[in-house]
Formats: C-alpha cells, sequence, structure tokens
C-alpha cells in the first residue's frame, strides 16, 4: 500500500524549502518562487540567471556577500527563503537564541545587503553568519559548479557514517559515549582533585602549624584567663591585701570596742527592753544575727590574711601563662572559646584535604579502568564502522558504475587512531580516484563541476535513507554528460527524490522531464534594462520546454514527438521508484 502519495510528491519528505522571495539581487527586480517536494526543475538559455537563484539560497544561508551583487540603482538587496521543518529538526539550535516558531512550524530566513552591512534574520531575531551555516549543515546541501557542503566536509563523515550505520550499531555508538561522558567527567574531576592538592600543600603545613600552635596552649578550662588575670592581681598586692583584711578583722573583732562587741552590747539592752515590749525582741534578733554575720566575716578575713603570702615564682608563672592564652586570643580569637573552635574548624580542613589525597588516588584507578572500557568499545566501534565503510564503498562504487563513471575508486577511509573523541578513536574520509592509475584522494580535492555533482547524487542516493538533510540543489549536473549518462543520473535523481526535495538546474531534456514541478527562467532585455523572471510550468508548456532542450524549437512536431516519449519514460521511472520504495 502507497499511503505516502500526495500531488506530485511520491513519499514523505522532511524539511523542506518552501518559498523564495529575492529583491534587487544582481539581475533581479523582484522574484518569488514557490518549489514542491520530490524534484524541482530549473531552466532556461544559458545567462538567464538560473544560477543565481540557487546562489541566493546559498547567500541567505551564510554564504559571502559582496555590495556588487546589489542591482543597479538600488539602495539594498533582500533575499527571503521559508522552510516547512519536521519533528526530526533538532529544535534546541533555535531555543539556544531565543527563536520561536509559528504554528506551522515555518522557519523564514532573510538576508539584507546593503553598501555598508548585511544582516541574517530567522524569524525576525538577528543572528550570526557562523550560526546561520550552521543551521545550513542541518537543512540542505548544495553543489554548485564551485562549491560543495557537507558531503565535501571531512568533518561531516563520520557523521553520515554512524547515521548510515544506526541500525546496526546504533547502540554501541550510545554505549560508547556513555562511557566516553563517564571517562571525560571523571578526568576533569582527577585534574581539579590534582590542581586543588598542588594549592593545598602549603595550606596543609599552614594548618598543621596553626593546630600544633593552639594544641600546645593547652586550653581546658575557658575561663582560665579571667581566673589567671585576678590571681596575678592578687598576687601583685598581696602586701597590701594583707594589711588591709586584717584591719578589717581588727575593727570587727579583734579590738575593745569592736563592732561586734558594740553590738553585742546594744543587743543585752534590748533584751531588758524587750521585757517590756514585746515589739523590741524582733530588732534584738536582727542586731543578734547581725552581729553573728559578723563575726563569721571577722574570722574569714583574719584566716585571708593569715594565709596570704609573697609567691614570686607564681607570679612568674601567672604571667607567662596570660601571655600564652593572650598570644592564642589575638590569633585565634578573640576568646577561648573561639580559639577552640578554630582549633575544630583546622582539623576539619585538615580531614578533607587527606581526604583528598585519598580522593585522587581513587579517581586515578577509575580513570584507568574507564579507559580501558572506553578505549575497548572504541575498537568495538571502529571495527563496525569499518564493515560498514567496505559494504558503503561498494554501494557506491556501484552506483558511480551506474551514473556512468566506472573508472572511478571511491572509499569510505576508516583510519584509528590513539585519542579518544565523542565519536571514538577513528578519524572518517571520503576519498575518491577519479581516473585510472591515480591515487585515492580526499573528496574536498577532486575537480568541481558536473564531476563533483555526479559523485555526490551517488553519495546522496546510498546514504539517503538515513541522511537527515531534507533538501539538496545541483547547480548544472549534467555538465559534459549525454545520452546514457543523462539517462542514469536522471534515474538516479527519481530515486532520490523519493525522499528528499531537490533543486536541479539543468540543460537535458531527460533529466527535465523527470520533474515534480518545473521553473523556467527568462531573461528579458530591452535599451537600458535587464530582467529576470519566471514560470512554472503546466503540463503543455512542460512538454515544450523539455522538446526545446532537446532540439532548440519547443514547437516542431519531432521535438514534441521525443519529449512526448521522455515525459512516458519518465512517468514509468516514477511508477517503478514508487513500487520500490513502498517495498
Amino acid at each position: 500500500m502507497i499511503k505516502y502519495l500526495c500531488g506530485n510528491s511520491r513519499c514523505a519528505i522532511g524539511e523542506m524549502i518552501k518559498n523564495l522571495y529575492i529583491k534587487n539581487l544582481a539581475l533581479i527586480d523582484e522574484l518569488e518562487i514557490n518549489f514542491d517536494k520530490g524534484l524541482n526543475i530549473l531552466t532556461g538559455e544559458t545567462g538567464s540567471g538560473k544560477s543565481i537563484i540557487i546562489g541566493a539560497i546559498d547567500l541567505v544561508f551564510g554564504a559571502r556577500a559582496s555590495k556588487d551583487l546589489i542591482k543597479t540603482g538600488a539602495d539594498k538587496a533582500f533575499i527571503e527563503i521559508t522552510l516547512n521543518l519536521e519533528d526530526t529538526f533538532p529544535f534546541e539550535m533555535l531555543e539556544s537564541n531565543a527563536i520561536e516558531l509559528s504554528g506551522e512550524k515555518e522557519l523564514i530566513v532573510s538576508r539584507e545587503i546593503t553598501p555598508s552591512a548585511t544582516r541574517l534574520r530567522i524569524n525576525g531575531i538577528m543572528v550570526t553568519q557562523a550560526y546561520i551555516q550552521g543551521l545550513r549543515s542541518c537543512l540542505l546541501d548544495i553543489h554548485t559548479q564551485h562549491e560543495s557542503y557537507n558531503y565535501i566536509n571531512p568533518a561531516m563523515h563520520i557523521e553520515l557514517l554512524d547515521n548510515y550505520g544506526q541500525t546496526g550499531y546504533g547502540e554501541l555508538i550510545n554505549e560508547y559515549r556513555q562511557s566516553f561522558n563517564s571517562l571525560k567527567t571523571v578526568r576533569k574531576e582527577l585534574e581539579t582533585a590534582r590542581a586543588a592538592a598542588g594549592e593545598n600543600e602549603q595550606k596543609i603545613d599552614f594548618l598543621k602549624f596553626q593546630i600544633k600552635e593552639i594544641k600546645t596552649g593547652q586550653i581546658e578550662d575557658i575561663n582560665e584567663h579571667d581566673k589567671l588575670l585576678n590571681e596575678r592581681s592578687v598576687l601583685l598586692n598581696s602586701e597590701e591585701l594583707k594589711k588591709l583584711t586584717f584591719s578589717g578583722y581588727s575593727a570587727l573583732y579583734g579590738e575593745d570596742q569592736s563592732i561586734t562587741d558594740v553590738l553585742d552590747k546594744i543587743e543585752k539592752k534590748l533584751a531588758k527592753a524587750s521585757e517590756f515590749d514585746e515589739k523590741l525582741v524582733e530588732i534584738k534578733e536582727t542586731i543578734f544575727s547581725s552581729s553573728i554575720n559578723l563575726k563569721e566575716a571577722a574570722k574569714e578575713l583574719r584566716d585571708y590574711s593569715e594565709n596570704l603570702e609573697t609567691n614570686p615564682q607564681r607570679l612568674h608563672d601567672a604571667e607567662e601563662r596570660i601571655q600564652v592564652l593572650d598570644k592564642l586570643k589575638k590569633k585565634y580569637g578573640p576568646k577561648l572559646t573561639d580559639v577552640l573552635q578554630n582549633l575544630e574548624k583546622f582539623e576539619s580542613e585538615l580531614n578533607k584535604i587527606n581526604f583528598s589525597d585519598e580522593k585522587i588516588t581513587n579517581l586515578i584507578e577509575q580513570v584507568k579502568i574507564l579507559e580501558e572500557k572506553t578505549f575497548s568499545l572504541a575498537e568495538k566501534l571502529s571495527n563496525s564502522r569499518k564493515k560498514l565503510a567496505q559494504n558503503l564503498s561498494a554501494k557506491i562504487q556501484d552506483e558511480l558504475v551506474r551514473l556512468e563513471m566506472p573508472k572511478v575508486r571511491f572509499c569510505v577511509s576508516v583510519e584509528p587512531s590513539k585519542e579518544l573523541t565523542a565519536d571514538g578513536y577513528d578519524s572518517v574520509e571520503f576519498l575518491i580516484s577519479p581516473n585510472i592509475g591515480e591515487s585515492l584522494k580526499p573528496l574536498a580535492k577532486i575537480a568541481s563541476g558536473g564531476e563533483i555533482s555526479r559523485v555526490m547524487l551517488a553519495v546522496k542516493t546510498i546514504f539517503a535513507r538515513s541522511d537527515r538533510v531534507n533538501t539538496v540543489i545541483f547547480d548544472e549536473i549534467d555538465t559534459g554528460i549525454s545520452g546514457k549518462t543523462s539517462q542514469a543520473v536522471a534515474e538516479a535523481f527519481v530515486k532520490l527524490s523519493s525522499s528528499h526535495q531537490i533543486l536541479c538546474i539543468t540543460h537535458q531534456p531527460i533529466i527535465a522531464a523527470m520533474a515534480d514541478r518545473h521553473i523556467y527562467i527568462q531573461k528579458t532585455q530591452d535599451h537600458s534594462t535587464t530582467t529576470i523572471s519566471l514560470q512554472i510550468l503546466d503540463k503543455e508548456a512542460h512538454l515544450k520546454a523539455i522538446a526545446a532542450l532537446a532540439s532548440g524549437s519547443g514547437d516542431d512536431e519531432d521535438s514534441i514527438n521525443f519529449a512526448r516519449k521522455l515525459l512516458t519514460q519518465a512517468d514509468n521511472c516514477k511508477k517503478e521508484a514508487i513500487f520500490k520504495v513502498s517495498c
């Protein structure tokens, strides 16, 4: 059952160019083109401006712009392209630049070129040239007479190979990347720990010094300092204290007419008086109690005075101890409680640093284990890639033969190294030898033009089922080919257009006959101006345009008949492609 037929297209296609608008660019005053799914063919006389249209698409996606591209008499050139996006598109690329999409998931990319500046926008948001070029690699491949993107770029080759190999070793890639990311994380932790350890050497020495200094102080009582200050004061003033306290004792109890003697006499008188008035009993008792308390105080003053001695050695020891505690309080205080809290803090920091040494040892072991695992997975991944690369090389080689390039040798090279990356340790590159006897060389170094375009068509055809780029542009792929080769190229286009949108400039009627949409470009000149216009051809105009490509005349009966045969052949080819895809 063919459930994906839609209009002229033969299958569901992802991201595609929907519309292109150009104003004041080169020879173009104003031009708007609506593209379709499948194969979009652009034809027209030599010099009619077909390549300007392809160039405009390239410009809007970040190609180098020059003020010379602005149409004579205009103050600026403007290009705008509208694309439809599918769910598989990496939308995070847009979100990172605060680019919002409409409900229809349309992406509108524009470029304004003035004599002094150029401005790129996506959905109205200004973006950099580097950003738009990165986005281009997700949306389209351009193969022109002078440049080719994505498939030429060696940096893309490993991704292309792995996308193709998802069903075969996709799980292995995921397992490898998980292991690699773990290795990368642990290596970073080890690097940080080692850097910290280097910085900690001096810190360890200083912490040990501080801990030793505080512990040497032997602080056991947080009130020791206050007690020592009081003891020092007593020792310094012992003679005066002895004199004053004994004088107090004498006044209270130790001499005639002492305070306690006077109180005793008063108490006796009040005892007699209380016989006459009971109210005086309470006062008598108060005086009696006061006398008793004062006699106890006098005894304590006597004992204090008698026991107080001058002790120079003890004074010296107290002075030294106070100096020790003062030094600790000044450095780690201001109170002894703060000194002890800092001791706990320093010991905790030292323990953490010592733990870091153990951590480094553990991290080194983890790195060793993860390196062995990751290298083992990288080796398995490399072997899987090599098998797939050999298979793909043969398939592309067969496709090149079908495109009448039997002398060309193609190879997907997989060369291992010892440096691990997020993709393993392989270096993947597409190599080619255009002629017999020539060694294989990087694809980027072979001649440009029709030859490279046909190679790209072959590669793109094989990678079609896994390639995430859905729009492919070919500028004059038919240069230097005819007959059987043109037929092979046309059939390859039909096959590729079942899953991709293709924009192709051609002069070959066989290729043009395969079009799902035929766009005719025309240049008109008068005595003062040159303008470019276009027409999307209906069925009849399409027939005449193919006849004109075949013979130079769109009205000649033989040419028309030949064109009809080509269209019938094209229809049969498309039906066969539909059948193959649906199966």
